[in-house]
């Protein structure tokens, strides 16, 4: 039985990862009373005393979470932000070669940001490959649903929304998105890429898109698409070859499952590399319970809804 505590269990993020928890034999759970969820000794005692702990907190709490640690043995999984791009951190996308290894042989995990994750699954392997230069100036847009915003934005969404909220919004407006610097550093690229996140209103999906000119590429589309059949071989990351609804692409195609989708399209000289997935599966709760199985030993997609 592994002991697992979960620090900010009342966020969006922590609550997906009890409710997943709940059904599991094989954990047990510390949690604390409302009355000290945000006791410091209390959080330090339970931090101490489990097996593995998920820190679903804000980055400077998720920071200072990681200074209570005195216990050598207790593993923890980050899902803020803080720990990105710190190289004393593993970095939870099983998928990218070399990555599975590095989280099983680390005790400090930071959870991927889920449209980090889209956009690394579609450029990680063409860099890899050789076929995208790590100078590249690429540009990316991202359909979400709003329960990736958090409970001030589902309540928003939820209860009593303005007219406005009932298009999709672009927001990130001044490219100083908290994700860039993830998805800049872990594909290795010198240039941060132009990035337009879009919150829409439907509650989970996401749909992330690169899109490329002819001269970006030393590919051909079924050199990109062969790039990514050979790339990803596991279950939860899988190229999807005509993926299209009839010559329309939705975002919430993927809602409550926890594997990803990538696909291509458009022609030899306009290219659109897209992923789809749950920005609350393998964008968020999904790929922590991922990455507690790899951590743990246990099979990689127990507890996790994988589509055919």
């Amino acid at each position: 039985m592994h002991k697992v505590f979960i620090d900010g269990s009342a966020g969006t993020t922590g609550l997906k990862i009890v409710d997943r928890l709940s059904a599991r034999h094989d954990i047990e759970l510390i949690t604390l009373s409302e009355e000290l969820r945000k006791d410091l000794k209390a959080r330090k005692d339970a931090i101490n005393s489990c097996d593995l702990a998920f820190l679903c907190l804000p980055d400077a709490a998720a920071i200072e979470a990681v200074s209570l640690i005195e216990n050598p043995a207790v593993k923890v999984i980050d899902t803020s932000t803080a720990h990105r791009v710190n190289s004393d951190w593993a970095y939870g996308f099983a998928e990218l070669k070399g990555y599975r290894e590095k989280i099983q042989n680390s005790k400090r995990i930071a959870n991927p940001g889920c449209h980090a994750s889209g956009f690394i699954a579609l450029v990680k392997p063409l860099i890899d490959a050789g076929v995208l230069e790590t100078d590249a100036y690429l540009t990316s847009f991202s359909i979400t649903g709003y329960t990736g915003g958090g409970k001030k934005m589902i309540a928003e969404y939820e209860e009593n929304k303005p007219e406005l909220y009932l298009a999709p919004r672009q927001y990130g407006l001044t490219q100083t998105h908290k994700h860039l610097p993830e998805m800049s550093a872990v594909c290795g690229l010198k240039n941060l890429p132009v990035f337009c996140p879009i919150v829409s209103d439907f509650d989970r999906g996401m749909e992330v898109t690169v899109p490329l000119f002819k001269k970006d590429i030393k590919a051909s589309i079924d050199e990109i698409k062969n790039i990514y059949k050979t790339y990803y071989t596991g279950k939860l990351v899988k190229f999807k070859d005509n993926a299209d609804e009839s010559g329309f692409l939705s975002s919430n195609t993927m809602k409550n499952r926890d594997d990803l989708e990538v696909s291509v399209f458009g022609n030899e000289d306009r290219i659109l590399l897209v992923s789809r997935f749950d920005n609350l599966g393998k964008g968020a709760s999904g790929a922590a319970i991922q990455n507690m199985n790899i951590l743990l030993g246990v099979e990689e997609t127990l507890g996790l809804n994988i589509g055919e």
